[in-house]
């Protein structure tokens, strides 16, 4: 089977280390015009980004009386901005600076009168080089970004099946490119204790608005500091007996530094079937969470007989 053929591709972190740097910085200058745009929803969810046939999309934007949308198309590799006066323009996503890409964003969104102020340092990083100064920052492999996104495709449509399953409050099935995770969360309807983490270069109040309700998360991320992509699910706040709670998966693992389930990535897309061994990790994680903590499960779990 050829690569692009690959329905899971591999993906190690030590082949696209530097485009993933790159392309997080990129994310993060086009997320920030949507969190400058959109008006506020319960937990940050309109900063997010989605997952396209060609992409990633901030989806419509309002600003004045006008729309725009920014995409990334990783298959013609470039950056779309376009408006709904039918206006557009296009940067090439290529091998070069993130302070070269940024002040090229920032011209076009002036040529196209798109009024974003955006703050221009990235968030929930260690290092936080100023977008403007950065120029660590310069690898872009079309191959490797494209499979990455591939990747992405994959998880969004199983992600948005396991959404189904739950009646209750629910995200969307969303892309967050401040920690660069596609990620899925479901809520009891209770609220939470006031979250006291601390998240690198971000402030206090929005981790707070992010952890205000009861929930229990899942996502991907697709690795760094030498650690190789895998899945993830966690509780908030984690209740008794979570981590000790015995999930059908045979290949995840409770990883007590996160303070999260983990499923490796290359060990799903391995499997016999991985579709299925990616749902059963994600539906018996979030059973540790909902049954630890006394969810009503018969009001908040989908079933097909109502």
């Amino acid at each position: 089977m050829s690569l692009k053929a690959e329905t899971w591709p591999a993906l190690p972190i030590t082949s696209w280390a530097p485009t993933f740097a790159t392309l997080h910085m990129l994310t993060q200058i086009v997320g920030k015009t949507r969190l400058a745009l959109a008006p506020m929803v319960n937990h940050w969810w309109q900063v997010t980004l989605y997952v396209t046939p060609r992409g990633l999309t901030t989806s419509s934007m309002p600003y004045g009386k006008r729309t725009a949308a920014v995409d990334f198309d990783f298959i013609n590799h470039s950056v779309v901005i376009r408006i709904s006066t039918g206006a557009s323009r296009a940067i090439p996503l290529v091998s070069r600076s993130v302070r070269e890409f940024y002040v090229e964003y920032l011209n076009v969104l002036k040529a196209l009168d798109i009024g974003a102020k955006i703050r221009g340092v990235p968030v929930e990083i260690v290092t936080a080089i100023p977008f403007a100064e950065d120029t660590e920052h310069h690898t872009y492999d079309a191959e490797w970004a494209n499979r990455w996104w591939r990747v992405m495709v994959q998880i969004d449509r199983v992600l948005k099946a396991f959404r189904g399953r739950f009646e209750g409050k629910a995200s969307p099935v969303h892309f967050f490119w401040g920690s660069f995770d596609i990620a899925a969360t479901r809520f009891s309807g209770r609220r939470a204790p006031e979250f006291s983490g601390v998240v690198p270069n971000c402030p206090d109040y929005v981790m707070k608005e992010a952890y205000s309700r009861e929930c229990s998360s899942c996502g991907f991320w697709p690795g760094g500091n030498g650690q190789d992509a895998a899945f993830y699910s966690y509780a908030y706040p984690e209740p008794d007996g979570y981590k000790n709670y015995k999930i059908s998966s045979e290949s995840a693992y409770y990883d007590e530094t996160l303070r999260e389930f983990v499923l490796p990535y290359e060990t799903m897309r391995t499997s016999s079937s991985p579709d299925d061994t990616l749902l059963t990790f994600l539906q018996t994680t979030y059973e540790a969470a909902a049954d630890c903590a006394n969810w009503d499960r018969a009001a908040l779990d989908w079933t097909a007989n109502r």
